[in-house]
């Protein structure tokens, strides 16, 4: 599992996250796989043998460690749009901030955010690590490439 996107995937985790273990990160590895971040370990710390392999069904392939609990996020964005290739899920003070007050950033509150990262909606509350995610973040993953999920941080894919 050698491969240059475990390796990329890995160093931006370690970059986005420092020494948090909040988060998750995914990318696409041909058709059918996706390298992800596991569940409980500090993704600024984690080495490349620490990643997982999953299937497009969320079958693990490869690796010793859990799969994110918010796997299930990720494939219904990649499921929903063919073009993403990688998916970042984080907890930054700032948007989390906003989602815990209810506030989506699609409007000119500040319009730098607005005009740099285009519409951010705000996305209904889901328990985190269940499907209730993915059903809330549904209607918002089309048009979209951010979504602030209510009282719990912003998911982006490119």
């Amino acid at each position: 599992m050698g491969s240059l996107r475990a390796v990329e995937l890995v160093n931006s985790a370690r970059h986005i996250f420092h020494r948090s273990s909040d988060g998750n990160l995914s990318v696409r590895a041909g058709k059918e796989h996706i390298i992800a971040t596991p569940t409980g370990i500090s993704k600024g710390m984690m080495s490349v043998a620490d990643m997982v392999v999953i299937d497009s069904q969320g079958n693990q392939l490869y690796g010793t460690r859990k799969v994110s609990s918010e796997i299930g996020m990720h494939l219904t964005i990649y499921r929903m749009r063919p073009d993403v290739r990688a998916i970042v899920h984080a907890h930054p003070c700032t948007a989390t901030a906003f989602a815990s007050a209810g506030i989506a950033l699609d409007q000119p509150l500040c319009s730098e955010a607005v005009l740099t990262l285009g519409a951010v909606p705000l996305a209904p509350y889901g328990t985190p690590g269940t499907p209730e995610v993915s059903e809330a973040l549904k209607p918002y993953i089309p048009g979209h490439e951010a979504i602030l999920m209510a009282n719990h941080g912003v998911v982006t894919y490119g």
